[in-house]
């Protein structure tokens, strides 16, 4: 079964779609490290203003990088310089890190091997120097899968080998981070946070005029649905997702608990009964839904006006006998 929307709710529908895309690649920029953030209250308060600037000026070294990723590591190796212990200031710990950004000398020398560090660092560039150490975090990140957001887990794994490290700077990440509105709205101007983010929503707004039907992937199907343009948007921009919103949404964090019993305001809800998309809510973008251009088709209408055709026949002719 295929359901079309009038055009005036089919451009609404296309942008809705890679709204929620840019959305979804936006939380996982603003939590994971990557597009426009502002310092929240909390990271104000804890990060010492020296180290908070550094901080904002390495990301700037790497697309999609965040500043927020580099306090995070900032704050869970060193308290940002603060601990009193040995491997911060000088020597090494156990494992052989020293500095702020606690950097194996073989990691650190790699780093500054590949990257010319911008003036402010020490000369020769030290580890222990919180200048060249940030900024050879962000680089090293950056070479790490960061670069545009890509695999920026990765690159915290990359950075620490385990999973329970990776969760703790994402989570610290958000304490620090205050996402920034960057969408215009606008295919004429479109702005975004990352190069992909940039693909993904050109390529959707070069679709406007397609219909919007259940289940659709493209011009093969006559349309799009929901999901299906945020997979081929995406596409265009490099990244695979999966085909549904539900597996979209279960890939993006396997562990978040489930959108019908913990709603937010970014959350497209999609009910089994309904084969057109509801009314959407994206923080501060103006509700829209898409309007039917007629009543949503009932494969078993036929039946059912055949069988009362049918019926009302019967009765007529029933009449009939008995006068």
């Amino acid at each position: 079964m295929s359901v079309k929307i009038d055009a005036t709710a089919l451009g609404s529908i296309i942008l809705i779609a890679v709204l929620i895309a840019a959305l979804v690649q936006a939380t996982f920029m603003a939590v994971l490290g990557g597009g426009p953030t502002q310092p929240t209250q909390a990271a104000l308060a804890d990060i010492p203003p020296g180290y908070l600037a550094l901080y904002r000026q390495a990301a700037a070294v790497c697309a999609g990088l965040d500043c927020s990723v580099l306090a995070s590591i900032g704050k869970i190796e060193t308290n940002h310089g603060r601990f009193d212990a040995l491997g911060v200031h000088s020597g090494e710990n156990s494992s052989g890190a020293g500095g702020p950004m606690q950097f194996l000398q073989p990691t650190f020398d790699g780093v500054i091997a590949r990257h010319r560090l911008p003036p402010g660092a020490s000369t020769p560039p030290s580890r222990y120097d919180p200048h060249a150490a940030i900024y050879a975090a962000a680089y090293y990140l950056c070479d790490s899968g960061a670069h545009d957001g890509h695999d920026l887990y990765q690159s915290i794994f990359a950075y620490n080998h385990a999973d329970w490290y990776g969760r703790k700077v994402l989570d610290q990440a958000k304490i620090y981070a205050e996402a920034t509105t960057v969408g215009t709205g606008d295919c004429n101007n479109i702005r975004s946070a990352t190069r992909i983010d940039f693909a993904a929503i050109n390529y959707a707004c070069g679709q406007r005029g397609l219909p919007y039907v259940w289940g659709g992937n493209g011009t093969v199907d006559g349309g799009f649905d929901c999901s299906g343009l945020t997979t081929a948007a995406y596409a265009a921009a490099a990244i695979t997702l999966p085909r549904t919103a539900d597996s979209q949404y279960r890939a993006a964090a396997p562990d978040r608990p489930s959108i019908e019993n913990n709603p937010e305001p970014t959350d497209l809800p999609l009910r089994p009964e309904q084969h057109a998309p509801p009314g959407v809510d994206v923080k501060d973008l103006r509700p829209l839904r898409g309007r039917p251009s007629g009543p949503i088709p009932d494969p078993d209408a036929s039946t059912r006006r055949a069988q009362r055709q049918a019926e009302r026949s019967q009765k007529r002719s029933q009449k009939r006998t008995r006068s």
